[in-house]
C-alpha cells in the first residue's frame, strides 16, 4: 500500500503540512495594510478597464442570476482548494509515486512565491467593493463572514490566486498520469473551472488568476531546473526506476 513505507509517508505529511500551515500563518501576518490593499485593487480595475478587459462584474452578475451556478461556484470555492488538492496529492503519492516528489517541490516553491506576492502587493478582492456591483455569494451560501483578518485568514492575500496556481500544478501532472481519456479531459478542464469560480464568486480579479498561472509556471520551472537537476534520481518528473526519494 505504501510505496516507500511509513517513514517516507510521515516525512511527506510533516513536510507538506508544516509548509502549508507556515504559509497560512505568515499570510495572516503580512497583510494588515487595508488602505494599500484597496488602492492596489483600484489600480487593477483601472488597468483592466484601460485594456477593455474589466469583465468581472459581468461574470459575477451572470452567476448570481442563476442560483444553482452561484451555489455550485460557492461550494467549489470553499471545498475544492483543500479537498481536491489533498485527494490528488494522496493519489500521486500512492499510485504515481515516481511523480509525487516533483509536484511536491512545485507546491513548496509556489507557496514561497505567494507569500512574497501577499507582502509586496496586498489586494482587496472584488467582494469587498460593492460599489462596483459585487456581492459575496460564498458568505451567503455558507452563512460565514470570512472578511476578518486572523492568524490564518487574510482577505487581502489575493495576488497571486493560489486556487488557480494549485489547480494548474495538479491538473497537468494528473492529466499526464491519467490512463483514461475522460479522466485526462476532466483534469485539463479543472483549471478553467477554478478560474471561473474565483471570479464568479467575487473572490479574485482575473489579474489574480493570471498571476496565479504565472506562479504555477515559475514553480514548475524551478522544480525542473533547480530541484530536479540537483537530485534527478529523486526529484525529476521521470526519475530512474527504483530511485530512493527523500
Amino acid at each position: 500500500m505504501l510505496p516507500k513505507g511509513w517513514t517516507d509517508l510521515l516525512r511527506q505529511i510533516v513536510l507538506f503540512c508544516g509548509a502549508y500551515w507556515l504559509y497560512r500563518l505568515v499570510r495572516g501576518e503580512v497583510g494588515d495594510r487595508v488602505g494599500v490593499a484597496f488602492e492596489n485593487a483600484r489600480h487593477i480595475v483601472g488597468v483592466e478597464r484601460s485594456l477593455g478587459l474589466f469583465a468581472e462584474p459581468a461574470v459575477h452578475r451572470w452567476a448570481e442570476a442563476h442560483d444553482w451556478i452561484a451555489d455550485a461556484a460557492s461550494w467549489m470555492y470553499v471545498n475544492s482548494h483543500f479537498a481536491i488538492t489533498t485527494f490528488a496529492l494522496a493519489f500521486l503519492y500512492l499510485r504515481r509515486n515516481e511523480h509525487f516528489y516533483f509536484v511536491r517541490n512545485m507546491f513548496m516553491v509556489s507557496m514561497a512565491i505567494a507569500l512574497a506576492g501577499y507582502f509586496l502587493f496586498p489586494t482587496a478582492p472584488p467582494r469587498l467593493m460593492p460599489e462596483l456591483g459585487f456581492g459575496d455569494p460564498v458568505a451567503d451560501f455558507t452563512g460565514v463572514d470570512a472578511d476578518t483578518s486572523s492568524a490564518l485568514v487574510n482577505p487581502y492575500a489575493a495576488v497571486p490566486s493560489m486556487h488557480v496556481a494549485f489547480a494548474l500544478m495538479l491538473a497537468f501532472p494528473m492529466a499526464r498520469s491519467a490512463r483514461h481519456g475522460a479522466v485526462r479531459a476532466l483534469w485539463l478542464a479543472y483549471p478553467a473551472v477554478v478560474a471561473f469560480v474565483v471570479v464568479a464568486t467575487a473572490n479574485h480579479w482575473w489579474f489574480d488568476g493570471f498571476t496565479g498561472a504565472l506562479t504555477a509556471a515559475l514553480s514548475a520551472l524551478v522544480a525542473r531546473e533547480l530541484f530536479a537537476r540537483a537530485r534527478p534520481e529523486a526529484w525529476s518528473w521521470d526519475p530512474h526506476p527504483g530511485a530512493v526519494r527523500a
